[in-house]
């Protein structure tokens, strides 16, 4: 039998809300990869707006879970960070990153959105988030975050092809050869998810319909059809384009019900057209 793909998946668990870890299991689990959660924090909800979140740091978890995996023998086909607590998580998923030397090594770097960045994440984090980034091989980062990453002041202004491709290209300077930027806005009003191959040096762009309603847990979302596109053998512009199709299913489905927006997408109503595995064609150059 051929041996089953198996992510090693460090992000929070957010109980109510639809996103982090309640996303990606099951979307992982229908592209048939194996979902381990390596929980780095558990969540009442998300904190969009729900309220006073109870929250558990699980800092303490991370290395004797390491531990405890090793000593099974386990391998994993890629390790996957996503929102980290403190900076001495970070050190923990480098940790996880030596660990699987041969591992696809994605890291989306949650530090903001809105051109803002999360109240638990602060200079340090943020210092040592692109220490994380400079050993990935794929980075998924929103315009927010890409800005942190260089250093750059939140500007969420629209951009030219040329602007575009100087941001991917800078972020592929900092370690990761593959660079993937979601929710770009572009001159002419055009939403884009963009990518960067350098092994290829081809900058790629795939288009989404504007749809007047913004939803947590849509970057876990595109970044975990990525992880699972990739892992399947699909190339980056085809990984983009299955995720942002993917993405815009469920955003258009959830506004078609007119649902509160913080209780995130209809993801359960969506699952089924992962399974599909239609190859999509509708990326192009940028």
């Amino acid at each position: 039998m051929n041996k089953a793909l198996r992510v090693a998946a460090i992000h929070d668990l957010s109980g109510f809300g639809r996103c982090s870890l309640s996303v990606i299991l099951p979307i992982l689990s229908v592209m048939g990869v194996q979902a381990v959660p390596v929980p780095t924090a558990v969540l009442s909800t998300h904190t969009g707006g729900l309220g006073d979140v109870c929250m558990r740091d699980l800092t303490d978890f991370l290395s004797p879970c390491l531990n405890h995996y090793q000593q099974l023998g386990l391998s994993f086909d890629c390790i996957y960070s996503g929102f980290l607590n403190s900076p001495e998580q970070v050190g923990h998923c480098l940790e996880f990153l030596d660990a699987y030397p041969h591992a696809l090594k994605v890291v989306d770097p949650v530090m903001g959105d809105h051109g803002k960045a999360y109240k638990s994440c602060d200079p340090a984090l943020q210092n040592r988030m692109k220490e994380l980034v400079r050993a990935a091989d794929l980075i998924t980062p929103n315009r927010t975050e890409t800005c942190f990453l260089l250093d750059r002041p939140a500007d969420l202004s629209p951009l030219t092809a040329s602007q575009a491709k100087s941001m991917l290209l800078r972020l592929s300077e900092l370690g990761p050869k593959y660079v993937v930027i979601t929710g770009a806005e572009m001159v002419g009003g055009v939403l884009a998810t963009l990518g960067y191959d350098r092994d290829n040096n081809r900058f790629w762009q795939v288009k989404s319909r504007y749809i007047p309603a913004s939803y947590p847990g849509t970057g876990d979302i595109c970044a975990a059809v990525i992880v699972g596109s990739m892992l399947s053998g699909d190339s980056l512009p085809i990984a983009i384009a299955r995720a942002s199709r993917f993405a815009e299913l469920t955003i258009q489905t959830t506004f078609g019900y007119n649902t509160d927006p913080r209780y995130g997408v209809m993801l359960e109503r969506c699952l089924p057209w992962l399974m599909t595995a239609q190859i999509l064609q509708d990326y192009e150059l940028l």
